[in-house]
């Protein structure tokens, strides 16, 4: 079982920066590919970004492409979202999620977290 607890989300201006953590309990966490997924009002959770269990691979969905960076340290079970140039478009709930294969689609993850608010106004 692991559990997941997202923070660092607030209400910014665009072109701001924020960076999110998601810190994970339980001593199997560098066994687990990581994703940030997002979900704005009236709209289908969206992939953002996905980080392998190393930390060698990582994907990224095209809106945000150039501009958010996934990292992970396992010393710390922690993964981070930098997110840079943040714009309006962004704002949304973002999740983390754990699970045991690198995926840009929800399914495959086991395990989700709360959820924090990003906002970010023009």
């Amino acid at each position: 079982q692991v559990q997941l607890v997202e923070s660092g989300g607030g209400l910014v201006q665009a072109g701001d920066s924020l960076r999110l953590s998601c810190a994970a309990s339980g001593p199997t966490f560098s066994r687990y590919a990581m994703g940030w997924f997002r979900q704005a009002p009236g709209k289908e959770r969206e992939f953002v970004a996905t980080i392998s269990w190393s930390g060698g691979l990582t994907y990224y969905g095209d809106s945000v492409k150039g501009r958010f960076t996934i990292s992970r340290d396992n010393t710390k079970n922690t993964v981070y979202l930098q997110m840079n140039s943040l714009k309006p478009e962004d704002t949304a709930v973002y999740y983390c999620a754990a699970g045991r294969v690198i995926s840009t689609t929800p399914s495959p993850y086991n395990y989700w977290g709360q959820g924090t608010q990003v906002t970010v106004s023009s």
